[in-house]
């Protein structure tokens, strides 16, 4: 197979959603068809006692929720397939922008009888922003849902784009009997099994009587829904869902391994491969023959028997081979690589080559932060990795002064991956730990406890906002450090940084020092 012919057989997306929208069984699912796994685990461990293959960390599994996003990448259908399961909890949001930065398209994952809920709108709006197509996947239809029309109006309202019904549910709940597949014109009787791929009846046409033999008094009412949906939705344009303005919406039960098939033969049918990605210089197409990528997550102990650190790189153009020299653009310096390994959650295999949309795993010993460029030589710098201003601040202590090694090192590379924001007071030099959730303290304990055998504690602060400053002014900059000279931190980068009491004392700062820019996110 040729170098244009492997990049155009890859389909690198992400799976988003709110919390316990289903997606993570929809990723096991997706697994399941394309025989990467034969037996797929459920999320909750009283369904099945099994765990899914996404959630690889010992926290994952004790509380049945994704904090850190997985990649797993298989064949099917000659396609190669890298999936990112992200995480759905709002705590977790900055790992999840970052992870839409490394796709080329999105499946958003909705709760059938919830509709769309406040996170998944956040997501969408970076869907929006960087124009990722979308595909919908409306969920747990074995559970009494929404009006399917009602659902559609909430979809388009809540997510401000339009969509296009490729399947249609008949009932939901006790009362569910299936999908017709309106792409591929054909019917799909529910018969669920948790576990195995179980296959449902196959109608050609709508209107064959047989129908009634299956579906009874329903197949009236399904065919004037599918009336309905013809006259008032446009036909499916192909091409405006991959410009980000319309989103193909498909019905199913991950749970069931219902509609799944569907979901995912579509998508291979209609989903891009390998697209631009940008960066400061200029912008990279796949099919470059010049190797480029960027880390844009980094995971320390993905294999906790071993002190294993992974950078995953995107790869944006060019092919990649084990043990070539790469240029590291912020080091300035080549790099040999070689032990890159592809993904299948926590597992993991040495591969000798790799092509545009490909997810590979580079050992890492410190050499890498999220955003750095690798490249056949050139300078390029990859934009999209902003860090947020936090919400929730601790000073964080050492709980064993016989550790404080361990817990340094745990901390620099739990920073490093991008689970929280550090600052050290320059006040009196306390370690200041930021986050956007008080979950992200308690994934920190755990992981600094269970990872690195160091035990911390955590003291709140009252702050409002942490924000970056600089000034073209350097008097009124050094004015300000100086005023403000208690509330000052700097950053993992040694940026200067206003942490900030209240939206009143900052409000005051920006008044009365005008000539001083305050940033809300660390890209700038």
């Amino acid at each position: 197979m040729n170098f244009l012919e492997e990049i155009k057989r890859r389909k690198t997306f992400a799976i988003i959603s709110h919390p316990d929208a289903g997606k993570t069984t929809l990723t096991e699912k997706l697994l399941l068809f394309g025989g990467a796994i034969h037996v797929a685990g459920a999320v909750k461990s009283n369904k099945i006692k099994k765990s899914t293959t996404s959630d690889f960390m010992e926290i994952e599994r004790q509380r049945g929720i994704s904090v850190a996003t997985s990649v797993m990448g298989f064949n099917y259908n000659g396609y190669k397939i890298n999936i990112l399961d992200t995480p759905g909890h709002q705590d977790f949001q900055e790992d999840t922008f970052r992870t839409l930065t490394a796709v080329d398209s999105v499946i958003i994952v909705i709760d059938a009888a919830k509709g769309v809920e406040a996170q998944t709108e956040k997501l969408m709006n970076v869907c929006r922003m960087r124009k990722t197509p979308v595909i919908i996947f409306v969920n747990k239809l074995d559970r009494p849902a929404k009006d399917t029309f009602d659902l559609l109006d909430n979809l388009e309202q809540k997510l401000r784009l339009k969509t296009r019904p490729l399947s249609w549910p008949i009932n939901s709940g006790p009362d569910f009997k299936g999908v017709y597949n309106i792409y591929n014109h054909n019917l799909n009787l529910f018969h669920g099994n948790v576990q195995n791929i179980e296959k449902g009846i196959m109608f050609d046409d709508i209107n064959n009587p047989d129908l009634e033999k299956h579906i009874g008094e329903d197949a009236k009412t399904l065919r004037e829904e599918i009336e309905l949906v013809e006259g008032v939705y446009p036909k499916f344009s192909e091409e405006n869902y991959l410009k980000g303005e319309v989103a193909p919406v498909f019905f199913g039960s991950a749970l069931y391994t219902f509609g799944v098939q569907e979901l995912l033969n579509t998508f291979l049918e209609i989903a891009p491969s390998p697209r631009p990605c940008i960066s400061e210089e200029r912008q990279i197409i796949p099919s470059e023959k010049d190797f480029t990528g960027f880390v844009f997550k980094i995971h320390a102990n993905i294999d906790p028997n071993h002190r294993s650190r992974i950078a995953f790189v995107k790869i944006c153009s060019g092919r990649f081979v084990r043990n070539n020299f790469y240029y590291h653009v912020r080091l300035g310096k080549k790099i040999r690589i070689s032990s890159p390994t592809a993904f299948m959650a926590a597992q993991k295999e040495i591969v000798d080559e790799a092509y545009p949309g490909d997810i590979i795993g580079v050992p890492d010993t410190g050499n890498f932060i999220i955003g750095d460029s690798l490249t056949s030589g050139e300078e390029l710098h990859f934009k999209g990795f902003p860090s947020f201003s936090p919400e929730m601040f601790c000073y964080i202590e050492n709980e064993d002064p016989m550790k404080s090694k361990q817990l340094r090192k745990g901390i620099d590379q739990l920073m490093e991956e991008g689970v929280a924001q550090l600052f050290t007071s320059q006040f009196n030099g306390r370690k200041i730990v930021g986050t956007v959730g008080q979950l992200q303290f308690e994934v920190i304990q755990y992981r600094l406890e269970h990872e690195y055998n160091a035990k911390c504690r955590f003291e709140p602060i009252s702050l409002y906002k942490a924000c970056w400053i600089e000034s073209s002014d350097s008097e009124t900059l050094k004015e300000f450090k100086k005023r403000k000279h208690q509330k000052m931190a700097l950053d993992k980068k040694g940026r200067d940084v206003f942490m900030a009491d209240s939206k009143f004392i900052l409000q005051m700062a920006r008044d009365e020092f005008s000539k001083i820019i305050f940033h809300f996110t660390s890209e700038f």
